[in-house]
């Protein structure tokens, strides 16, 4: 059986952003400067993806590294303190994750997973997300294509 975290470290989790993190807000700059419009955490969907191309039928997901157990060194960082707890924690969050995948996937959506360790790349990730969403279509002030 775990404990549960001392008030000290559920006060440090309460303060931990879920949504509009540093590595979401990087990621949607350099998306929207390769010439990509978008909608934000897809509410309606599920897993609530941090940006969605709906016309694309495409959502991706920023993935903290420890948070979501990745396998680069910041995310296989055990913790020392109640150990346990923060491996079930992590296992949950995976199990999670996937979850949501497969329904949006069911539905219909392709699904792309950023991972916080990766966004130090600009330009391999600008190379990955353009074989994702494919070519960028800007559409002038009528809404229409050129």
């Amino acid at each position: 059986m775990t404990q549960p975290p001392s008030p000290q470290r559920s006060a440090v989790m309460r303060a931990v952003k879920g949504r509009d993190t540093g590595p979401e807000r990087r990621l949607r700059s350099l998306i929207h400067a390769m010439g990509y419009r978008f909608r934000l955490h897809g509410r309606d969907l599920p897993g609530k993806p941090d940006i969605v191309f709906r016309r694309r039928r495409k959502a991706i997901f920023v993935h903290g590294c420890f948070w979501h157990g990745h396998d680069c060194p910041r995310g296989a960082r055990a913790p020392k303190t109640n150990a346990v707890y923060w491996r079930e924690k992590i296992a949950r969050n995976r199990a999670r994750d996937a979850r949501n995948e497969a329904a949006l996937r069911e539905a219909g959506w392709s699904i792309e997973t950023i991972w916080e360790c990766e966004l130090r790349d600009a330009d391999a990730l600008r190379e990955r997300l353009f074989a994702f969403l494919g070519p960028a279509r800007l559409e002038n002030l009528t809404g229409r294509s050129p």
